[in-house]
């Protein structure tokens, strides 16, 4: 066994680390920062997760991971599941529209994102506060915004359904008035752009009659994912110095463990393995343009004797730039080889310290699901 120095991302973080890899509660943290394009998730418990820890966040992460994009989320909020590489939000479970109003100020100055996501107005209706005026308010909040992060891109949602069918009937009403909203806000310059979640998902994708599934959480990552890609600029540029994941660790969403190298061994052949994280450099990788993945300066991810079948080890091995050295971040947050086709994979489904890699045919289970972290 090897003794470690540990680096935990907070003390409070730590606390909140359980034995099934999912962080709670939401709550202040400490930032887990990439130096990434600084995206807020802003809103409610849809933003925060409710029913499905982290909600649409881990399957716009994963995309955004794969994709190649490098992006640093941020807010006052911290929760989520291994899988998601950045847990900061700040999505507050029972807000309303004025309740975000009274306090985006102060956020927008301290985290100061490039991009704001805001899926907000399903408390109003909830909570039958005022809603004939729930769009007026809307647009103050989104002046608020505007004002003062000009440079921001800020995406306005139209918000998902909800299964009462009175509430129902208001959410249609409040989504009919944001295009004029937004588009008043964009004939005045601003940088705001509405998305239709909405029509994304049916009621069949709430868990409760409000929040989403995990697959209506995706649905809605997948709708946030292409919104953020029609605008220049707004996640960054893919495959660029703003856009490569540099020196983070990678963590298997089934086991909450890092991709490591035993023993930080810089000799060929040594096969990698599943390890507590805790960021020393053998722990630490960095995604090229050249599509290796690179550990220790000058080692390369690799399929041991260029194999291609399933069960191949995965080692490392200096950098050569042959395709067995060669890997695809894909969006639902599985690594494959360009070669074989196959997917890393935590050897049985295991979990523990030591649990080799290999190749195997990709089905997108938790043990060949991975994600960054700073």
């Amino acid at each position: 066994m090897r003794t470690r120095t540990r680096r935990w991302l907070t003390a409070g973080a730590a606390l909140a680390l359980l034995a099934a890899g999912v962080l709670t509660p939401a709550g202040p943290a400490g930032a887990e920062s990439n130096g990434g394009t600084r995206v807020m998730p802003l809103g409610d418990s849809i933003t925060e997760g409710t029913q499905v820890p982290g909600g649409y966040r881990i399957g716009l992460w994963q995309r955004l991971a794969g994709g190649g994009y490098r992006v640093d989320l941020v807010g006052s909020q911290f929760n989520g599941p291994g899988n998601l590489g950045d847990h900061d939000h700040e999505g507050h479970p029972g807000w309303r529209i004025d309740q975000i109003d009274a306090n985006i100020t102060g956020w927008l100055n301290a985290y100061q994102p490039r991009t704001v996501l805001l899926h907000i107005g399903t408390n109003d209706i909830l909570q039958n506060y005022n809603v004939s005026t729930a769009p007026n308010r809307l647009s103050t909040l989104i002046d608020r915004i505007t004002n003062t992060a000009p440079n921001a891109d800020v995406f306005v949602a139209q918000i998902i359904p909800l299964a009462n069918s009175g509430q129902a009937a208001a959410v249609r009403t409040f989504n009919a008035a944001l295009p004029g909203i937004v588009q008043s806000k964009v004939n005045a310059g601003k940088r705001v752009h509405l998305v239709d979640q909405y029509s994304a998902l049916t009621t069949a994708d709430l868990i409760d009659g409000i929040h989403p599934t995990a697959t209506g959480y995706d649905k809605m990552a997948a709708v946030w994912y292409r919104a953020l890609q029609s605008v220049s600029g707004s996640i960054g540029t893919p495959g660029s110095s703003g856009g490569t994941y540099q020196n983070v660790q990678l963590v298997g969403a089934g086991s909450g463990r890092c991709l490591d190298v035993p023993n930080g061994s810089a000799t060929n052949g040594t096969a990698v393995q599943l390890y507590d994280c805790w960021g020393g450099t053998m722990q630490r990788w960095t995604y090229t343009s050249a599509k290796q993945l690179q550990v220790l300066g000058n080692k390369c991810l690799d399929a041991s004797g260029r194999g291609t079948a399933n069960g191949t080890n995965v080692i490392i091995w200096d950098c050569n730039g042959q395709p067995n050295q060669q890997w695809n971040l894909n969006a639902n947050g599985t690594i494959s080889g360009v070669q074989s086709g196959r997917c890393l994979d935590a050897a049985g489904y295991g979990t523990a310290n030591g649990t080799r890699i290999n190749l195997w045919d990709c089905h997108g289970g938790t043990n060949q699901q991975w994600s960054a972290r700073a």
